[in-house]
């Protein structure tokens, strides 16, 4: 059982108390433990003699700041996580796979690639068609307002438009990104083979969540996946 979860409060002072800390933790466990449906549910359960939402309240009342259970996700397969700078980036990676030595450093570096390069699905077969809509929109704008392009035919822009978005889904789909420790720009569908058949076993990648501390809530974003792929390929 994996279980990745953000738990919010308003400064870092607190976040890296002992007693905050603690709380995510039983949080976690209960997660993992009892799978509630959502964060609402979660609150209800109960954690030793108080529910979760009877202890977020007391923590507020004794630290003094307000603290928020955000989201969590759970996993109950063969997998890893990867957590970076002390919880700023939490990732799960989940697999049909044989639980071995070779698998796990697989899945892991998989999990490091999650959070270095922030992938939006596993494979193109799982865009939706409105996010292939939506940016073949933009794409469209954009070659348009391109003096460079004035003049050219129609069937050219097309050309260039399917192309370009073609390159940019590769982007948002872990399977087909370019293994970021590669020495031959494989994809990481490639590397996961590679590692499979030397091994003589199978690795099918199922799914991945990635959390980042803060997401769409704070108006200054840190780089935090710049500095995973720093120490990849430190």
């Amino acid at each position: 059982k994996g279980v990745v979860v953000e738990v919010n409060s308003e400064t870092d002072f607190v976040a890296k108390n002992d007693e905050f800390q603690q709380f995510v933790s039983d949080v976690a466990k209960t997660i993992a433990e009892q799978n509630p449906a959502d964060v609402e549910a979660l609150k209800e359960l109960k954690c030793g003699d108080s529910t979760i939402g009877e202890m977020l309240t007391e923590k507020i009342a004794k630290i003094g700041e307000n603290m928020n259970i955000r989201r969590f996700a759970r996993i109950e397969t063969t997998g890893v996580d990867y957590i970076h700078a002390a919880g700023k980036i939490g990732v799960l990676v989940e697999a049909e796979a044989e639980n071995n030595d070779a698998t796990k450093e697989c899945l892991r570096n998989v999990a490091m690639q999650v959070a270095a390069l922030s992938p939006k699905y596993l494979s193109s077969d799982d865009i939706p068609e409105e996010y292939k809509e939506h940016e073949k929109k933009i794409l469209i704008e954009q070659l348009k307002n391109d003096p460079k392009n004035a003049g050219k035919p129609d069937e050219i822009i097309e050309k260039m438009i399917i192309g370009r978005l073609n390159k940019e889904l590769k982007e948002v789909c872990l399977l087909e990104q370019e293994y970021v420790k590669a020495e031959n720009k494989e994809n990481v569908k490639k590397y996961v083979e590679s590692v499979a058949k030397a091994e003589g076993v199978s690795i099918n990648l199922k799914s991945f969540v990635r959390f980042e501390t803060g997401e769409g809530l704070e108006k200054k974003q840190e780089d935090f996946a710049a500095e995973v792929a720093a120490q990849m390929n430190a």
